[in-house]
């Protein structure tokens, strides 16, 4: 009897490593890293995941959505309609996520400090419709190319033939059946760019924005931790180590806060690049 000795693959192993460094920063600050600093580690991660993942499910709801709209304006041949949609969506597409997303962290904030945002859940919804406002665009682009890909193959007419709704083809067919696996790789790619923008954009306003604006108005994420003036001496510490070698042993003592914070921040934008490229190189994308 022959026995096949199966291997992990990319994705699956850069996940498991992930998770398993996560695990143990974990228990290194939980032995060595004092309790406050530890809560608000804590705390930032949570945020900072929980923002993701709904950026997540906003983004493709928005994307799905508006690929349907888009290809239903074109199958009516409503050209006024269509080409006030692609107006609007090239007009939010000419901002730069960056800008735009600072500017509706600004907006956050003031309704925050007015009191119309009071519910956490409520501020972090806001946050990522915010985000996915100016990310879900690509998710349409690669829903449409589908959508395109598809038309041009006989199964397509086929279907149409057979008495099935085009509204089915569209949505089950060619964007569930056939295109899932595509849609759920942007949607991790996704999921790293929301995590990245969300720290830079919470980095600019905790450096300080103005007088008005500041990171005390948001809920703490890892990007608002990193701007701290602990956070900031400690990723300072690793530049003075790199003249003062024998100093390296109390970067994981005694400056453990930012070093943990900006470990989980590039760590896991490392992690998701390679969980990504890993699942289109499994699903052969």
């Amino acid at each position: 009897m022959i026995h096949t000795r199966r291997t992990l693959s990319r994705d699956t192993l850069w996940l498991i490593v992930w998770l398993s460094g996560i695990a143990a920063l974990a228990v290194w600050d939980t032995l060595f890293l004092n309790r406050p600093a530890l809560k608000l580690l804590i705390g930032g991660f949570v945020n900072t995941f929980c923002v993701a993942l709904m950026v997540i499910v906003v983004t493709l709801a928005l994307g799905w959505a508006t690929t349907i709209l888009l290809h239903s304006l074109e199958k009516r041949k409503s050209r006024i309609g269509y080409l006030i949609a692609t107006f609007v969506l090239n007009l939010v597409r000419s901002v730069p996520q960056v800008v735009g997303i600072l500017i509706g962290y600004v907006w956050i904030a003031f309704m925050i400090q007015d009191g119309t945002l009071r519910n956490q859940f409520a501020v972090f919804t806001v946050m990522a419709c915010c985000m996915s406002l100016f990310i879900f665009l690509e998710l349409v682009d690669l829903m449409r190319e589908r959508i395109l890909h598809y038309q041009r193959l006989d199964f397509y007419n086929a279907l149409l033939v057979c008495g099935v709704s085009e509204r089915r083809i569209v949505n089950f067919d060619i964007l569930w059946k056939n295109s899932r696996i595509h849609i759920f790789n942007k949607l991790i790619s996704i999921f790293g760019m929301a995590v990245f923008l969300q720290c830079s954009i919470d980095f600019v306003i905790s450096v300080g924005l103005s007088t008005d604006v500041s990171s005390v108005n948001l809920p703490p994420t890892l990007g608002s931790l990193l701007a701290n003036i602990d956070s900031k001496q400690d990723i300072l510490a690793i530049g003075y180590t790199l003249t003062h070698p024998g100093y390296v042993g109390n970067l994981f003592m005694g400056h453990l806060q930012g070093i943990s914070i900006a470990f989980v921040i590039v760590f896991t934008l490392l992690s998701v690049y390679q969980v990504a490229n890993g699942y289109a190189e499994r699903h052969r994308l």
